[in-house]
């Protein structure tokens, strides 16, 4: 494989060449980072009928953690390719990837069998992902790039949303295989709107294997995250397990550093890491997708069991919350390209967020639906301020040779970002819970596997049993929100980058 060039043909420069136009570019890096999110929520709907086909209770959770490892995996060595081999070459391999993947994944008849399979769809989705925001900065000058950022965060923000419900209607409908059966149609579609991308020509960073560097990071993020996923659990039984994988995890991450200091070609780009803009901006993302994903995980949960709503409704009031996402991602991104600066919006939405959220600590309890929808609203116009800012700063310290390095720190850090705040939330929703009542901490982990699988309303006699102890919990797991969210503006703020 031989390194393309990179000076794009269409974009324009001071010569005056047109940049490429918005249909031309937006739908081919669209419907590649659409697929790539939707497959890490679609499963969550149809795992009762996996189970249920395939067996092993036990196991349901490996196919979707196994999917998140190895995206995760993925993000950095796709980035590095694509800054030597040409970003538009890497997007053909990993939709082929995981076209064939998903492929595997219907076709499995074990869950073991389906668990490799979706480590391959995740080797492919972490792929789509880092090309997608990668390719936004390629095709695109800096100052444009906001607004293209903006509709890419509105995008996996809906993704994020539609899994479920797509999941849920294509299980019950066509069984649970045409969840992957119908990434293919969607997959060669987005291959064929990948050849419409503009055929860079420009000069490439070189390139070595870092065999090394890959085993090791591989070792940091299996150990890292399934150690979050035990603390999870928010089992005691399962803490001296997770703190050895977590212990293996540091262990790693320390050889990890010091491989990469000595290697000639870095896996892991520590030179760019340690700009000041960069570890800002990646250290916001951490936090915003500690708090964002954290959020959305605990939510439905508090609507069922402390409020008593039904699916259907809770999947009503969670609307607000992705319209507001959207519409905040997409207001910031004209914001941004309009005016040049960025820092200000991230500063701004997630000091708003953060009171917000502490709002919804401290008087959940007294809102109405209306009421709570509209809060909802207002965190998530806040909390989309922060996505497309952070990719186009990242991007525009990096400069153009190390796109697809920039891109990875982004979407690495804000996927340990979100496994670790949701392993802190669910850590100390629990933990408040066994300090105050032990007995409420039993009877709302049963709770909270009924709304998990049976998918029903819970009977109001269950749910007030222990309703006071389950709103103080879920008041110090929203305050652990705010906290997130309140570091992340401290990091905004304190980015030397404040304009592009």
């Amino acid at each position: 494989m031989t390194p393309e060039p990179d000076q794009p043909k269409s974009p324009s420069g001071p010569a005056g060449h047109k940049y490429p136009a918005f249909l031309t570019v937006f739908p081919s890096i669209m419907l590649p980072m659409f697929l790539a999110v939707v497959d890490q929520t679609i499963v969550a709907t149809a795992l009762p009928a996996i189970v249920a086909s395939t067996g092993h209770v036990e196991r349901a959770s490996w196919v979707v953690v196994s999917y998140l490892i190895a995206a995760t995996i993925a993000a950095p060595i796709y980035g590095r390719l694509g800054d030597a081999f040409g970003r538009r070459r890497l997007m053909f391999g990993a939709l082929t990837l995981f076209i064939l993947a998903s492929l595997l994944c219907a076709a499995s008849p074990t869950v073991e069998w389906l668990t490799l399979a979706r480590v391959l769809q995740g080797l492919g989705g972490g792929g789509l992902m880092t090309l997608s925001q990668a390719l936004v900065g390629e095709a695109i000058p800096p100052r444009e790039r906001a607004r293209y950022q903006g509709y890419l965060a509105a995008v996996a923000v809906c993704a994020n949303t539609f899994g479920p419900i797509a999941g849920g209607y294509l299980t019950e409908h066509f069984g649970w295989q045409s969840i992957f059966l119908v990434n293919v149609p969607i997959g060669l579609g987005a291959l064929l709107l990948t050849t419409r991308l503009p055929n860079p020509v420009r000069e490439r960073l070189p390139w070595k294997a870092d065999p090394g560097g890959l085993v090791l990071f591989t070792i940091f993020v299996v150990t890292a995250l399934l150690s979050l996923e035990q603390v999870e659990h928010a089992d005691f039984s399962s803490l001296p397990l997770g703190g050895a994988l977590l212990a293996a995890a540091l262990v790693a991450l320390v050889w990890l550093v010091r491989h990469e200091n000595r290697a000639p070609s870095p896996l892991i780009p520590l030179s760019l890491l340690r700009q000041p803009a960069i570890w800002h901006s990646d250290a916001l993302a951490a936090c915003h997708g500690a708090a964002l994903v954290s959020l959305i995980t605990f939510l439905p949960v508090y609507l069922e069991v402390v409020r008593g709503t039904s699916p259907s409704e809770t999947g009503f009031l969670l609307v607000p919350l992705t319209i507001g996402i959207g519409t905040g991602s997409l207001v910031t991104g004209r914001l941004v390209s309009k005016t040049g600066l960025t820092t200000v919006f991230p500063v701004t939405g997630l000091a708003v967020a953060t009171l917000c959220l502490v709002v919804l600590a401290l008087g959940a309890p007294l809102f109405g639906n209306a009421a709570l929808a509209g809060l909802l609203l207002l965190i998530g116009m806040f909390m989309g301020t922060v996505m497309g800012v952070v990719q186009v700063s990242v991007q525009s310290a990096a400069g153009p040779l190390r796109l697809g390095e920039a891109a990875a720190s982004v979407q690495f850090s804000r996927s340990i970002g979100a496994a670790f705040g949701t392993a802190m939330v669910a850590t100390v929703l629990f933990a408040t819970l066994a300090i105050t009542n032990p007995e409420a901490a039993r009877v709302f982990a049963s709770l909270v596997e009924h709304v998990t699988h049976a998918g029903a309303p819970l009977p109001a006699a269950q749910r007030a049993v222990i309703q006071d102890d389950i709103v103080l919990a879920f008041r110090a797991a929203f305050l652990m929100m705010a906290m997130f969210t309140s570091a992340g503006c401290l990091l905004a703020l304190s980015n030397p980058l404040r304009r592009i």
